[in-house]
């Protein structure tokens, strides 16, 4: 007789109150918060950089995949089983079937996917797990102001159809790259992907902007919402209450306060 407890697992995600819409998950966690502000210290550099990120990240995929992914119930048989009648598990697990492809958006998303890729490969079956390779990078004028994306080569591993298509990204900022990026699995890649997730450290109200009206569908993960150049009065409120007087990158497309040229910093090449 199974135990009724785990015929059907409620995962509750703790989420921040926001405006944003039901596809913006931005997790309220204090344990992780507490190392992305190391990360973000100006004082803090490698190899301490790529531990944190693979530390938050690590706890990232578990939150989308509790709360994006399919279940069954198993029956399991525990090493009781040969001294007790009733030694056998029966419940709930994530469902090892599922399909995913995770996006090595290059090149601060290298670390995050392959450290979301590895995980995956452990929860479930690695035949059904692809990691794609993709690079996108910003497009700027002569006053370095973001003007847009310039995709510079991708190494797609085959069709998206019936998988979660996964972009570990760590800032979402303006939201070009990731835009470029999704918008060419949406329309030139092959098969309609089960869902589209996107997987961030730090997102600002301009990239929720952008993906929420160029790609609803998408799902949004995010440990912290920056919003540091609003006016004092717009902080105060819930997110998403004044969106379009909230404000989160600076004139150059960085986000404040985040965390400067992550990708810059994970690979010490300042250029």
């Amino acid at each position: 007789m199974p135990d009724a407890q785990y015929e059907s697992l409620k995962f509750i995600l703790s989420e921040i109150e926001h405006k944003y819409g039901a596809q913006v998950h931005i997790t309220r966690n204090p344990f992780l918060l507490s190392h992305l502000v190391t990360l973000c210290d100006r004082n803090t550099r490698q190899p301490e950089v790529n531990r944190i990120v693979t530390i938050l990240y690590q706890e990232l995929i578990q939150a989308v995949v509790n709360n994006e992914f399919p279940r069954t119930t198993v029956r399991v048989e525990t090493r009781m089983a040969e001294f007790q009648e009733r030694g056998v598990y029966e419940g709930e697990v994530i469902d090892r079937s599922t399909r995913a492809v995770t996006v090595n958006i290059a090149r601060a998303g290298t670390l995050p996917s392959q450290v979301c890729f590895d995980a995956l490969n452990q929860i479930l079956d690695p035949g059904g797990v692809r990691q794609d390779h993709f690079i996108v990078a910003r497009t700027t004028d002569q006053d370095h102001r973001v003007t847009g994306a310039s995709i510079g080569a991708s190494k797609i591993g085959g069709s998206v159809e019936g998988r979660f298509v996964l972009f570990p990204d760590p800032m979402g900022a303006t939201g070009s790259s990731m835009s470029a990026a999704v918008a060419t699995y949406k329309n030139e890649v092959e098969g309609a992907p089960r869902g589209l997730i996107a997987i961030h450290l730090i997102v600002t109200p301009e990239y929720l902007k952008r993906m929420t009206e160029e790609h609803p569908e998408v799902a949004v993960y995010a440990l912290r919402l920056d919003r540091g150049l609003s006016e004092d009065a717009v902080l105060r409120t819930v997110p998403g209450t004044f969106w379009e007087r909230e404000k989160g990158i600076d004139d150059k497309g960085y986000i404040v306060p985040g965390a400067g040229g992550l990708g810059e910093v994970m690979n010490n090449s300042w250029v």
